[in-house]
């Protein structure tokens, strides 16, 4: 198992249906999400099914961050788009709002890092982060990622359009 004195990360299991109701039906995450509507829990549970697939084959994987002293589910911790020829994956991490600033998703970041590289033999992660949540972009720097590019005007917002950081951790270095 991942797991640190902080947290640990588990795979999805059937009753976590009330805690991804919660996670994904926050309105202040749809903008990096691309969620424009509520997900219905029957949509939830179908996701939950099929969570058990094989990382090589759907080429994703979603793991849930828990607090190691009470079990309780505070995020989740998201690797995806999983390009095999490349050895390369996205990640993302959501922390829900009464968790976060706890340090829950650096802890997270320190368990994925060598399970990527050892484990998943990827040779790369990367992220994408909207240039205003100063938060993640800490986050993700003190982590080891590295800023490679801007791309303009990239999310869509009620105020307009915003910005996003491209940021990358070369895993063999």
């Amino acid at each position: 198992m991942l797991s640190s004195d902080l947290v640990f990360l588990r795979p999805l299991e059937a009753d976590d249906l009330e805690f991804l109701y919660a996670l994904e039906n926050d309105p202040t995450v749809w903008g990096v999400s691309d969620t424009l509507a509520p997900i219905s829990r029957y949509t939830l549970r179908q996701y939950l099914d099929n969570a058990g697939a094989d990382f090589q084959e759907v080429r994703q994987l979603r793991l849930v961050l828990c607090q190691q002293d009470t079990k309780i589910a505070v995020g989740t911790l998201d690797i995806f788009d999983f390009n095999p020829l490349h050895q390369r994956a996205g990640v993302g991490i959501m922390v829900l709002g009464q968790y976060r600033r706890r340090g829950y998703a650096h802890a997270a970041l320190d368990l994925l890092l060598p399970y990527a590289r050892q484990v998943l033999r990827l040779h790369q992660l990367y992220c994408t982060i909207a240039v205003h949540n100063r938060a993640s972009v800490n986050l993700f720097k003190v982590a080891g990622f590295k800023k490679v590019g801007v791309r303009r005007e990239w999310l869509r917002t009620a105020d307009g359009w915003q910005d996003v950081l491209e940021m990358q951790h070369l895993l063999s270095n």
